[in-house]
């Protein structure tokens, strides 16, 4: 089997298997119930993440077996990838039920791919935009919406094979966990992955351990679940894909540790304020421009808006360990004019009292809203056409998440990716930059004619690199 791009590059697929897990674990033998904004999730894409490595295995057939072993422990743990969704009909209520059987399926898939006359010098970024060839290497290409986790594996690891490295690329349901909770299961599977490298290690399965064990919580308000019930609809409704790339241009950009403190500076001190973080700076600097590039009415209004972690935001915190969606989203609105002419630390400070507000009461306010409006509208239609809106910058990723610390035996990987997940005008992924230097890497998706203005921005691009 072989699959064409526009590049005129082929790729060809080696091999296809199931991974189960290598023990049995009493948990995955119940039904493991979605929270509420794990189903909030089920009309968008699954989650991609992929590492481009600039160094080959020596023996490719015997890195995909060691692989295919480590899932396979890794799955005793991270039960819940092992399964599939099943959507339960509840005819006297007509209403349905949705949770994951972690026994039915085939497994994990693991996808062997070569890419012919590719280099990894081909797919790092530059002046250019993101390679589309990129997308070919996320799970053979396909798009695919969480609702289609009942009859898809929930996580499927595509690699492929360059002339001179290979891209690693993790396709998993979104409607399990959110990225805090992806790369917590990919740094757990290079650890198993070390372990098993280890020639002076006993193979004993029972010896490799991961520093952090998932916890499989779903937060729930007070007095609801773990059964939540959802209008029968959500079997019958055909599901729209919420993906619009094709109409959009990506860039992945990088700001200096520099650049930064210097952002983090002007906004403290045209607020007269030490609070601001180099974060929210760098979010109320990208709005800013963004909006300006997209040449609005005053009267139009933009938006931004930040997926954010909640977990260390409830009293007391919880660990990051919980694997599923812990995020609330939470935005900022203005009119056009009085973004663009307010200074720079009025919009630093706007985007700071954004970020500070979420605390306990309010992520538990957001989420009993996503109940009352699954039971109304379990498709999330409003959700997907607030995405779509044209002033719209969403802010996602973290500068917090070890994604360079996942090596798998190659060494550290060049750089990250993202596959189909959600691409929408006016997203931006933040990745901390390879070095560990305070550096950034933004992963930018705009409408060609607004990232072709926002190119032309020279203050913009003083303070960005290309990747």
């Amino acid at each position: 089997m072989a699959y064409y791009d526009e590049q005129n590059t082929q790729t060809k697929v080696i091999s296809e298997s199931y991974v189960k897990p290598k023990r049995k674990n009493d948990a995955a033998q119940k039904p493991y119930f979605l929270g509420p904004v794990d189903l909030w999730f089920l009309p968008l894409n699954y989650m991609q993440k992929g590492l481009v490595f600039g160094t080959k295995p020596k023996n490719i057939h015997s890195f995909i077996n060691k692989l295919k072993e480590s899932v396979s422990i890794s799955l005793v743990d991270f039960y819940p990838l092992a399964g599939q969704l099943v959507f339960e009909r509840i005819p006297d209520e007509d209403a349905s039920l949705v949770y994951v059987d972690c026994n039915k399926g085939p497994g994990a898939r693991i996808i062997h791919v070569v890419a012919e006359d590719i280099m990894v010098k081909d797919v790092l970024c530059s002046s250019d935009d993101v390679h589309k060839i990129v997308q070919a290497f996320f799970d053979l290409g396909v798009e695919a919406v969480n609702y289609d986790g009942c009859n898809r594996p929930l996580l499927s690891i595509q690699v492929t094979e360059f002339l001179d490295g290979v891209f690693v690329a993790f396709t998993v349901s979104h409607s399990l966990g959110d990225g805090t909770s992806l790369w917590h299961f990919i740094s757990s599977l290079s650890e198993i992955h070390a372990q098993l490298m280890d020639k002076q290690r006993d193979r004993d399965d029972n010896n490799i351990v991961i520093s952090r064990k998932p916890i499989f919580e779903p937060y729930f308000p007070e007095g609801c679940g773990p059964d939540l019930k959802l209008p029968f609809t959500i079997l019958n409704k055909p599901v729209t894909p919420s993906n619009n790339q094709a109409v959009l241009r990506e860039r992945m950009f990088r700001i200096s540790s520099k650049s930064i403190s210097y952002l983090k500076a002007k906004a403290n001190e045209e607020c007269g304020i030490q609070n601001i973080s180099s974060f929210q700076a760098l979010s109320a600097f990208m709005w800013k421009s963004i909006t300006k590039a997209r040449n609005l009415r005053a009267e139009d209004e933009t938006c931004i808006v930040f997926a954010m972690n909640s977990r260390p935001r409830f009293s007391p915190p919880i660990s990051n360990d919980y694997f599923g969606n812990y995020i609330v989203r939470q935005n900022s609105l203005c009119k056009a004019s009085e973004l663009l002419s307010q200074n720079f630390g009025l919009t630093a400070m706007q985007v700071h009292q954004l970020v500070v507000g979420q605390f306990d009461k309010a992520v538990s306010e957001s989420v009993e809203i996503i109940m009352k409006f699954l039971s109304k509208n379990p498709q999330n239609d409003a959700l997907m056409a607030s995405q779509l809106r044209p002033s719209l910058v969403v802010i996602g990723g973290s500068l917090r998440l070890d994604m360079y610390g996942s090596e798998f035996g190659l060494g550290k990987a060049e750089a990250v990716f993202t596959g189909y997940c959600d691409k929408i005008d006016g997203k931006i992924i933040v990745n901390p930059g390879r070095n560990g230097d305070g550096s950034v890497d933004l992963d930018v998706y705009l409408k060609p004619e607004t990232m072709n203005t926002l190119e032309l921005d020279e203050q913009f691009m003083s303070l960005i690199s290309v990747y």
